[in-house]
C-alpha cells in the first residue's frame, strides 16, 4: 500500500487542493488506485500484468514501483498508466545459477535512488535511470520492511541521510544513504547566478534535468523532463497532459492556455517546441552544461537556446497575460521529446490525439533564430530536408589490412569515389538538381543586401544558408572496431539534401537514389550497394503579406 502523494521521507510534496490516491496490490497480480476523499475511497484504475503477487509499492515523481514475487519491480508513469520497465533483483552469490531468486518485501526511494528489500535478506539500489548500482547482504533473516530518514537535526538538503531496514532476525540495521549530486530540486550554483523570479528559477531547474535523446542512460530523464513540464504548465494556468507513442519514443507535452472568456471568437495558435537536448561535449563548456550559469550577461546550459528557454519565455509570458486577462486567443503549445532524433512518432501522436490539440489558425515555431541579438525577425520561410543512408559492403567479414590488403576492392574506396561524385566546392552534381530552383526577384535581393548591413555578412553567405539548395555529410561508419589494421566489410554514410522553391520533393528523392547508383554503376565494383531514403520533409514558404 502506498500514497500519492506519499508522506514519507524526500516525497512529492503535497499542494493545496491536490487530489490524494491510495495505490494498493496483493495476490491477484494487480495494482489497484484510489482516490482517497472525507467519504472514503473510489477506485480509477486497475494495473496489470505484474506476472505475480505484489507485495510492496512505493510512488513518487509521478512514477509507480511495485515489488513483486520472484524478484521482479515493475515500473509504471502513473500519468500516461504505461509500464516503462521491469527491474529484475540480482541473486546473492550463494544462489548464481540455481534458479532460485526473492521477493521484493519492501520498497524506498531518497534522492531519486529505489532500495528494495529482499525475502533473502539481501538489498539493491537501483539510480534514476534504472541502473543496479547496489547489492548488499542486509539480515541473516528475510527483510520486512524499509525507510528514509533524517538524524534529529539534519535538514532535508542534507547529502547524506539514514536507510533503515528491519529483519526476520529481529535487528533493525541503519544504512548511511549518499544522497545523489542533482538527484533534488536542481539548484543554481551559489556565486555564479542568483534567480530573480520564478522564469529564471524554472529554467535552472528544467536544465538539470539531463534529457538527451538517443541516450539509454537518459531515457528516464527525458520522461521526468515530460513529467516536470507538464506540471509547470498546469501550475501556470494551463491544462496539460502528456501523449504517449510507442513504446521507447519520448511524450509529447499537451497544454491549452485559455484566453479571455468574454471574447467568444478567440482565436487559436498552436506553439511547437521540443524538450529533448543534444549530448554536451566533455570539451568546450566552461561550466556544468546541466546547470545553469551566468557570466557577462548571458545564461549557460544545455538547452537554453534549443528549446527550452524560448518554451519557459512563452509560457510565462502567457501566464502573466491570462494573470492581467489581457489574453484575446487560446494557446496551445505542443512539446516533443524527439525533435533532435528525427521527431520519431511526432506526426503519428498527432493524428492520433488530433481532437485534443482543436483547431488551429497559426502555428508559431520557437525552434529558430534571429539574425542578432537586439534585431527580432519573423521567419516565413524554411528549406525542406531529405535525409539519405548510403551502404556499400561486400559479402566476407571485416579483414587484416596487413593479410588480405590489395588483395580485394574495398567497399572504403568505393564509398569515396561515390561521395566524390556528389558535390564539389558547394556544388551539387545531381541530375537537374537546380532546374527548379526559383530565382531571386530584384525586390529579395535588395532584401538581402539590407540584411548584408544589418549583420555584416556578405549577401552571398546568408543567401547560401537560407534560400539555396545544399548537400551536407553527417557521418560515415564502418563495422568492425574501427582501428586502423581492419579492412571494414561494410561502409555507411549519411546525407542530407537541402531543397528550396520550387524544387520537387519526389522527384530530388528520386534523382538523388538514381545518380548514387548510376555512379556505384561505374564503377563495375563487385561490392553491394544499398539506397535509402529515411525521411523527406517539403520546403515552406509563408506570405508576410
Amino acid at each position: 500500500m502506498a500514497l500519492s502523494p506519499s508522506h514519507l521521507f524526500d516525497s512529492d510534496p503535497l499542494k493545496e487542493g491536490e487530489d490524494v490516491y491510495l495505490l494498493t496490490g496483493s495476490g491477484d497480480e494487480d495494482v489497484k488506485i484510489w482516490e482517497a476523499t472525507r467519504d472514503g475511497l473510489t477506485h480509477k484504475y486497475t494495473f496489470t500484468g505484474c506476472d505475480s503477487g505484489v507485495l510492496s509499492l512505493v510512488v513518487r515523481n509521478r512514477t509507480i514501483y511495485a515489488g513483486c514475487q520472484g524478484g521482479h519491480i515493475k515500473v509504471w508513469d502513473l500519468e500516461t498508466k504505461t509500464l516503462i520497465r521491469t527491474l529484475i533483483a540480482d541473486s546473492p552469490p550463494e544462489n548464481v545459477g540455481t534458479g532460485a531468486s526473492a521477493d521484493i518485501l519492501s520498497l524506498s526511494i531518497i534522492g531519486g535512488v529505489l532500495y528494495a528489500c529482499m525475502g533473502n535478506g539481501w538489498c539493491q539500489s537501483w539510480s534514476s535511470n534504472f541502473q543496479s548500482i547496489g547489492f548488499w547482504k542486509a539480515h541473516d533473516g528475510i527483510v520486512l520492511s524499509s525507510v528514509g530518514t533524517l538524524l534529529a537535526g539534519q535538514v532535508e538538503s542534507s547529502s547524506t541521510v539514514l536507510f533503515a531496514t528491519g529483519g526476520a532476525d529481529a535487528n533493525i540495521q541503519l544504512w548511511s544513504v549518499e544522497v545523489p549530486s542533482g538527484s533534488r530540486r536542481p539548484q543554481i550554483r551559489a556565486g555564479i547566478l542568483k534567480a530573480e523570479n520564478d522564469l529564471q528559477a524554472a529554467l535552472a531547474e528544467f536544465v538539470g534535468i539531463p534529457s538527451v535523446v538517443n541516450v539509454e542512460a537518459c531515457k528516464e530523464s527525458c520522461r521526468q523532463a515530460a513529467l516536470w513540464l507538464k506540471n509547470l504548465f498546469s501550475q501556470l494556468g494551463a491544462e496539460a497532459s502528456l501523449l504517449t507513442a510507442d513504446s521507447g519514443i519520448n511524450p509529447l507535452v499537451l497544454a491549452t492556455f485559455r484566453g479571455n472568456e468574454e471574447r467568444k471568437d478567440r482565436p487559436r495558435v498552436l506553439f511547437y517546441g521540443h524538450y529533448d537536448v543534444i549530448p554536451a561535449r566533455k570539451h568546450g563548456w566552461d561550466s556544468d552544461p546541466f546547470t545553469l550559469s551566468g557570466r557577462d550577461g548571458y545564461l549557460y546550459g544545455r538547452g537554453v537556446s534549443d528549446n527550452k528557454g524560448p518554451i519557459l519565455a512563452a509560457a510565462f509570458a502567457i501566464s502573466e497575460l491570462r494573470r492581467k486577462v489581457a489574453l484575446g486567443l487560446d494557446i496551445v503549445m505542443l512539446i516533443e521529446g524527439e525533435e533532435e532524433a528525427g521527431s520519431r512518432g511526432f506526426e503519428d501522436i498527432v493524428r492520433r490525439h488530433k481532437d485534443l490539440v482543436g483547431p488551429v489558425d497559426a502555428i508559431l515555431i520557437s525552434n529558430s533564430y534571429w539574425i542578432g541579438e537586439e534585431v527580432p525577425c519573423i521567419t516565413y520561410g524554411l528549406r525542406g530536408v531529405i535525409h539519405a543512408r548510403v551502404e556499400v559492403s561486400n559479402s566476407q567479414p571485416d579483414l587484416h589490412s596487413g593479410v588480405e590488403g590489395g588483395g580485394l576492392v574495398e567497399p572504403m574506396f568505393d564509398m569515396v569515389s561515390i561521395l566524390s561524385k556528389l558535390s564539389s566546392g558547394g556544388k551539387v552534381f545531381i541530375p537537374q538538381f537546380y532546374e527548379d530552383v526559383r530565382q531571386q526577384t530584384e525586390e529579395e535581393q535588395e532584401l538581402y543586401r539590407l540584411l548584408e548591413r544589418m549583420t555584416g555578412k556578405p549577401a552571398s553567405y546568408l543567401t547560401a544558408k537560407w534560400r539555396e539548395p545544399s548537400l551536407s555529410i553527417h557521418s560515415l561508419e564502418t563495422s568492425g572496431p574501427g582501428n586502423r589494421t581492419v579492412i571494414p566489410s561494410s561502409v555507411t554514410a549519411a546525407l542530407s539534401f537541402r531543397i528550396v522553391p520550387d524544387q520537387k520533393l519526389a522527384e530530388i528523392a528520386t534523382s538523388v537514389e538514381r545518380h548514387i547508383l548510376d555512379s556505384f554503376a561505374e564503377l563495375k565494383s563487385p561490392n553491394s550497394i544499398h539506397v535509402t531514403i529515411e525521411k523527406a520533409a517539403d520546403w515552406w514558404l509563408g506570405n508576410l503579406e
